[in-house]
């Protein structure tokens, strides 16, 4: 029937079935019409309806779902459906999510600086926000020259508090981008406290005198991992790789410092408020926050009344 339909307005339907017919896929030219005129079945209605919302949450999130975030967004929404099914739609459609390209060494450790212990040692969990946070910068390549982007990321939400870009990578960029996390954590009514670990790689703009002299003025601990070993910051790396996968490959070329300025701001703000991440049980970064916040002055108005 779908060949039919794709075929119908330039060889009619009658020729096209006798054809079939002919070739061993007997169909008759009155089978196809009632085939069109029957009212479809109630499976086909669901998927139509369902099609329609896996689309929207595709193309709302970048196009970058694969299915089981489609299928953890379906059911946030309060739709009902089997991952399976979910699966099924999208392969239909041909939807799929984004794929992960290869990292590219962008720091250089300097044997000269002096280095802070490693305080994580590949533990990337805390107890609750602003305890912890690793940083790291990449590179996009753009009309303009190469542009660098740093982040600082919250290893108990996965929060991007933090990033800056520049045309330079040196110290200032690592600067912008922890300043700004500072500030943002201020603002929202979360300062840092002393003892907040900054974990970074052995880059010389995170061993520079100056970054680690700002450390110490905020009351924060640097810790620094081993050389030439990526695990030692995978937390950074697997967020990096999400932001060269996510926006970076598939929304190019750019062309100005501006132009990736505008789309990082961007995409930092849907992936702290909007992108599920399966390792804070398919929630955004903000809402396991928000959820930890309410949970803490809770008990702490529980221990006030007793």
């Amino acid at each position: 029937m779908t060949f039919i339909d794709q075929h119908a307005d330039v060889f009619g339907v009658e020729p096209i079935c006798r054809v079939l017919t002919e070739h061993g896929y007997p169909v008759s030219t009155s089978t196809y019409y009632a085939a069109k005129n029957r009212p479809p079945s109630p499976r086909a209605v669901r998927d139509a309806e369902l099609d329609a919302h896996i689309r929207r949450i595709h193309a709302a999130n970048y196009g970058v779902y694969g299915a089981r975030k489609v299928w953890q967004q379906l059911l946030r929404e309060g739709h009902r459906v089997a991952r399976r099914t979910v699966e099924r739609r999208m392969r239909t459609l041909g939807l799929q999510g984004a794929r992960r390209g290869k990292k590219v060494r962008t720091t250089t450790a300097d044997p000269a600086h002096e280095r802070a212990a490693d305080r994580l040692r590949r533990d990337f969990t805390t107890e609750g926000p602003n305890a912890a946070w690793v940083a790291d910068f990449t590179h996009v390549a753009a009309w303009c020259g190469v542009v660098y982007v740093a982040f600082v990321v919250d290893v108990y939400s996965r929060a991007i508090v933090g990033w800056a870009a520049s045309l330079t990578k040196h110290t200032t960029l690592v600067l912008d981008a922890l300043d700004m996390a500072l500030w943002r954590r201020e603002r929202t009514g979360h300062p840092v406290r002393p003892g907040l670990i900054h974990h970074s790689d052995a880059g010389s703009q995170y061993t520079s005198f100056r970054f680690t002299a700002h450390l110490l003025a905020a009351g924060i601990d640097a810790s620094i991992g081993t050389v030439g070993d990526a695990l030692d910051n995978a937390l950074t790396e697997s967020q990096i790789g999400l932001y060269k996968t996510e926006l970076i490959k598939p929304r190019g070329p750019w062309r100005s410092l501006a132009d990736v300025e505008l789309a990082t701001a961007e995409w930092v703000a849907w992936f702290n408020t909007t992108r599920l991440h399966s390792a804070i049980g398919h929630l955004p970064p903000d809402e396991f926050e928000a959820i930890y916040y309410a949970q803490h002055q809770s008990n702490e108005a529980l221990a006030v009344n007793r």
